[in-house]
């Protein structure tokens, strides 16, 4: 069994259709979804806000280059483009952890390195794991830990929207 963090965000074209896609495409290998978030963009680059949530996924057959392969996939069947680093996007699928998997490999970064910097990924997460733990440069601590480390500019710029991510495929 390979469980995985998927945080998933948009803020181009059909936001809440990009993320449901990754949603439809996972299929029985999604264990839960967060809410769907809206953020203030992250890296000091103007641009609309960002609509986010966490996925927890599992499956057998997957390990983290496996995830990194659909996370892809996923962004390429948006039309995703990288034009610049922390610019808008049609859809971004992250993987924060991957099982106790760690990874320094320029491809494949885990658990995420900056994860715990960041209020719209740990704010979901919690959603879906209220007892979570994120391993930072070998320290293990609680995501609520983490979250309440971060300045109350950053939490409060993370809100609970009435988005869903159901679809008729996924219900």
């Amino acid at each position: 069994m390979t469980r995985a963090v998927l945080s998933i965000g948009s803020n181009i074209g059909d936001s809440l259709a990009h993320l449901r896609s990754v949603v439809d495409a996972l299929g029985d290998r999604l264990v839960a979804a967060s809410a769907v978030y809206s953020s203030e963009p992250w890296g000091g680059v103007e641009q609309q806000d960002f609509i986010n949530a966490i996925l927890i996924v599992d499956d057998v057959a997957r390990g983290p280059w496996e995830w990194l392969d659909f996370a892809r996939a996923c962004e390429t069947a948006a039309d995703r483009v990288r034009v610049q680093r922390w610019g808008p996007r049609s859809l971004d699928v992250d993987i924060v952890v991957c099982d106790d998997v760690s990874s320094d490999d320029a491809e494949l970064l885990l658990p995420h390195p900056r994860a715990h910097e960041r209020a719209f990924v740990l704010i979901p997460w919690l959603d879906v794991d209220p007892a979570a733990t994120l391993e930072v440069d070998g320290t293990v601590r609680p995501v609520t830990e983490w979250l309440a480390a971060l300045g109350a500019d950053e939490r409060a710029g993370v809100r609970r929207t009435d988005m869903t991510l159901d679809t008729p495929e996924s219900a």
